[in-house]
């Protein structure tokens, strides 16, 4: 399983991504904390109960309330 810090440009570390050797992931936020899950399998993101979201791969909509545009 590989890690990958998920950061705004300023450094500002909002949470990651625990992938799977299939590309499937484990959102979580910066305090550790499960927040989704896509599955690449079936190609779709989950919440946190494992109900369907959306899909295709939408995990950094989890970080959108942390980035302002």
């Amino acid at each position: 399983m590989r890690r990958e810090t998920i950061s705004t440009f300023s450094g500002r570390i909002l949470g990651y991504y625990e992938i799977d050797s299939d590309g499937s992931k484990t959102i979580r936020d910066v305090s550790n904390r499960i927040l989704g899950y896509y599955d690449a399998g079936r190609n779709v993101t989950m919440l946190i109960n494992r109900s369907v979201f959306a899909r295709g791969d939408v995990s950094g909509f989890f970080f959108s309330d942390e980035i302002s545009f």
